[in-house]
């Protein structure tokens, strides 16, 4: 929440203290989950988060999966049972700044759509890259499946604003800008059935492959509570030096080619404008609203 807060953005910040409290105050998280490090094979890694938060579980397993990737070339952490309301941009970048290439992905709650249908199958199915990059930030993307992130719309709920035609139908399964009859009906992928074939593979990679939820399960168990999503998250780790062994400093540079390449054009890589925002805030500190500060305030009650 706080580099979210930190890198202005604002749907994965402080705002979500108000959903975790809720989570915790619902009975849907445990609260004193101790996660369990599991080394499962080779090449993975296994952490029951217990019914916790998945932060921790993601830290208590990420040693064995450098070591791992280190190792193999390629390694996977598997978390389990875990509880998640944060994006995985913050998890991508502890792992590139191990010097590793990183992909990350999980399920959500069943609030998406497929393409040509109205009804919720998908969660949001988040998926998330990133490249180390000497001396620079690392190249790292974290995209929603959905054509925008659940908590943009409870955002526009909050403020009152209307949002894009697009973002999702109404529960009569009509185009609508009311964030409320999204929140009440259903989100749509991006891209039509690329976004949706996306989020069918993140469904399989991250919920039975391991072991874990789909996102119709994790609306299952939260019974009506609108708590955070329950379910499991996949990580892949790539150690490049392992992979190319002599080659690696001619193929990092022929990726800073890439780079150059887009940057030349005026185009922007990804995050950005995230490491430009953390420069300020880092600066010159956060603002948040009114109406958010009075509410976490009330939290005290």
């Amino acid at each position: 929440m706080v580099c979210g807060e930190r890198d202005e953005c604002t749907s994965h910040g402080v705002y979500r203290l108000l959903v975790c409290i809720s989570t915790l105050k619902s009975g849907k998280v445990n609260p004193t989950a101790v996660p369990v490090v599991h080394d499962h094979a080779p090449s993975i890694v296994r952490v029951d988060a217990k019914g916790g938060f998945s932060q921790l579980a993601f830290e208590r397993g990420l040693t064995l999966l450098e070591q791992k990737a280190s190792s193999n070339g390629l390694a996977a952490l598997v978390i389990n049972h875990c509880v998640h309301f944060s994006a995985l941009w913050v998890e991508i970048e502890a792992i590139t700044d191990l010097g590793l290439v990183a992909l990350a992905c999980n399920p959500s709650h069943a609030w998406v759509a497929p393409e040509g249908g109205r009804g919720p199958v998908f969660g949001t199915n988040p998926i998330a890259f990133g490249w180390p990059r000497q001396g620079r930030d690392p190249f790292v993307f974290d995209m929603a499946t959905s054509a925008i992130a659940r908590g943009d719309i409870e955002l526009h709920r909050r403020a009152g604003k209307p949002v894009p035609l697009g973002w999702g139908v109404s529960p009569e399964g009509e185009p609508t800008t009311s964030a409320q009859e999204i929140l009440d009906g259903a989100m749509l992928t991006f891209g039509g059935h690329k976004g949706s074939a996306l989020a069918a593979m993140i469904e399989l990679l991250a919920g039975p492959l391991i072991g874990d939820l789909t996102s119709a399960e994790s609306l299952d168990h939260d019974a009506g509570t609108k708590s955070s999503p329950y379910h499991g998250e996949l990580i892949l780790a790539f150690d490049p030096k392992r992979f190319l062994g002599s080659s690696f400093e001619h193929y990092m540079q022929s990726a800073e080619n890439l780079f150059n390449n887009i940057e030349s054009q005026g185009s922007r890589l990804p995050s950005t404008r995230r490491y430009e925002a953390r420069s300020r805030t880092l600066e010159n500190g956060v603002e948040i609203n009114d109406e958010l500060l009075d509410e976490l305030r009330a939290l005290l009650d």
